[in-house]
């Protein structure tokens, strides 16, 4: 790579000033390169396998060259257990020269979909059937949010927003969804998610634009999928419950990987700028966070290494990279590959800085 493009990417963050303590200082090609890695594992969140974080993710936490860490079950032993990972996680990065708090998050959504012990019991679907809906989604998304700031996570990948379809399907078969009206689940999903974040845990409204139409077969966990939905049901029905949820205030927005061929025919959801870019920022009016579903999924088949995909997925406009096989190598082969597609220009530095900035907000308005 040429040093001036190098450094011209570098200096191209200063709109992410509040990315470091101080201000950039690249003085070379070494420099500059530590600075682009740096950035890049800000747009990162990792994951670890088993009960204990390795000595590697500490190493990157201290180094402040990640943005955050999943959770999954076998990460957790009891409430005890990961409090104490927690502890451990934050004081690594008290040592980082990004002061922000790390992103701590996990599925928390309730019923069959939880990765800790305790609230929320009820499913998205038995809220939905509940004698009070609405007084049972805010008790929902309150009890998520007291469990999770209790062990120290302060992100919860919940609300789902996917409208309910047939008995069955994708959603139905876990619970997942509130209702078959777009209108219940927008008014359901702003009560959890407003809740929740009254007690300090950011919420991640998914998957936009919406699994509600998705067959129990279409999972993007394993397989590429499509879906054929109209223009007008996808934004009547589909999309609606985003609305809601952005006038609540939702601080996140996790893209799903499916294909949806009134949109862009051509890419997945979370690897296309039109419906990130166009679709959910320009025409929803999203101004807050999006992430990445899980950058391992095997709907990504097609789109090559961990690397290629965590570039495509920034190109198009992801802030964050969900790297979530349990393997923090998985977090370095995506920071690696930003690190490099911004310093050969192949991610506009602008657009970069933007990305961060954002994350960096957020990451400033969590305790």
């Amino acid at each position: 790579m040429r040093r001036g493009r190098l450094l011209a990417a570098v200096l191209g963050l200063a709109v992410a000033a509040t990315m470091v303590s101080g201000p950039a200082q690249a003085t070379g090609d070494r420099s500059a390169l530590a600075f682009a890695r740096q950035a890049a594992g800000q747009r990162v969140i990792y994951s670890y396998p088993g009960l204990t974080p390795p000595e590697s993710l500490l190493a990157r936490i201290r180094a402040g060259e990640a943005a955050g860490v999943i959770f999954f079950g076998e990460n957790v032993a009891g409430l005890t257990q990961i409090r104490g990972v927690v502890s451990q996680l934050r004081a690594a990065a008290a040592q980082s020269p990004n002061r922000n708090p790390l992103l701590l998050m996990t599925d928390q959504e309730g019923g069959l979909i939880r990765r800790l012990p305790g609230e929320p019991a009820l499913s998205h679907k038995d809220v939905g059937l509940s004698a009070d809906p609405a007084a049972s989604a805010t008790a929902a998304g309150r009890g998520a949010g007291e469990n999770l700031a209790g062990v120290g996570m302060n992100v919860n990948l919940a609300p789902v927003l996917d409208v309910f379809h047939a008995p069955g399907d994708l959603m139905d078969s876990y619970e997942r969804s509130f209702s078959a009206n777009a209108a219940v689940v927008g008014d359901l999903g702003a009560n959890y998610l407003t809740a929740q974040q009254a007690e300090g845990v950011a919420a991640t409204v998914k998957h936009f634009p919406g699994l509600g139409k998705a067959n129990a077969g279409d999972n993007t966990d394993t397989k590429p999928v499509t879906l054929s939905v109209p223009l007008t049901t996808l934004r009547g029905v589909d999309e609606a419950p985003y609305q809601d949820a952005i006038a609540a205030g939702a601080k996140l927005v996790m893209l799903s990987w499916t294909v949806y061929t009134a949109l862009d025919p051509n890419r997945p959801a979370g690897l296309s700028a039109t419906v990130i870019g166009q679709e959910l920022r320009s025409r929803n009016g999203f101004t807050g966070v999006t992430i990445t579903d899980a950058i391992e999924a095997g709907a990504l088949s097609a789109y090559g290494s961990t690397g290629n995909r965590a570039v495509l997925a920034a190109q198009a406009g992801g802030d964050l990279i969900l790297a979530s096989a349990r393997d923090v190598n998985q977090g370095d082969q995506a920071a690696d590959a930003l690190a490099g597609a911004l310093a050969d220009g192949t991610l506009d530095s602008g657009a970069f800085g933007q990305a961060l900035t954002r994350v960096n907000a957020l990451r400033a308005s969590l305790p």
